[in-house]
């Protein structure tokens, strides 16, 4: 039902999620992300409030693997759930309960974690951290994409997928990237790569309006002067 990669680059700090699904709106309740903590996914029959909980634990102190263990630790409900998540030293650690749907997987690789259920092999998080690894030199969110693509690529999951999104935070208290397709028929995560592209361009303006209003750029849109 669902497939996921959650990333870290160790050269600007910034953290992030990107996933998939066959459901809808699936990056309206499963991905998490937060400046200098980490990036969690919470999936499967899905808790949305895992997500937040597993990144305050690791802003507390905990590491990855601790929080992880301290959030299934005689929890209601956690047979049912999958969960990974990385922290901002690039650590990551995973639980897939008894009851996770289907084939389902975990793989770590450097800096980067995925995991997915329903899926067409065990292989598929390999082969997307895999990808990950080789593409050390592009901004994080479009390595997340590649990376979530060549999950697909690889047989993704059983049925096809209807949803995707990504988040990636930085410096701000706000995600940096927080892009979604919460339905369609035909690849989201090709329609989710375009809107990155079109997006990227203009990303770190919307940042300078936050910062400095007086530094940003005009779009030349009505009553922007």
């Amino acid at each position: 039902m669902t497939f996921s990669v959650a990333g870290f680059c160790e050269k600007t700090g910034m953290v992030g999620v990107a996933i998939t699904s066959s459901s809808i709106c699936v990056a309206s309740r499963c991905p998490w992300v937060k400046a200098g903590v980490g990036a969690s996914s919470t999936q499967n029959i899905t808790d949305p409030s895992l997500g937040n909980i597993l990144l305050d634990l690791i802003e507390k102190g905990s590491s990855s693997e601790q929080a992880i263990k301290i959030i299934t630790n005689d929890r209601k409900f956690i047979d049912y759930r999958q969960l990974m998540v990385i922290d901002h030293k690039g650590q990551s650690s995973s639980f897939s309960g008894s009851k996770t749907l289907g084939t389902h997987a975990v793989a770590k690789g450097n800096h980067c974690i995925a995991a997915g259920n329903l899926l067409i092999s065990t292989e598929i998080p390999k082969a997307i951290v895999d990808n990950f690894a080789k593409n050390s030199n592009l901004h994080l969110a479009e390595r997340l994409l590649l990376a979530l693509k060549a999950g697909l690529d690889a047989g993704g999951e059983e049925g096809p997928v209807h949803s995707a999104g990504i988040k990636v935070a930085h410096k701000h208290p706000w995600p940096l990237v927080d892009l979604r397709v919460d339905w369609s028929e035909d690849n989201p995560i090709d329609k989710l790569m375009k809107l990155w592209q079109n997006y990227e361009e203009q990303m770190i303006d919307y940042n300078t309006r936050a910062e400095d209003p007086t530094g940003a750029p005009s779009y030349g849109v009505s009553g922007d002067l």
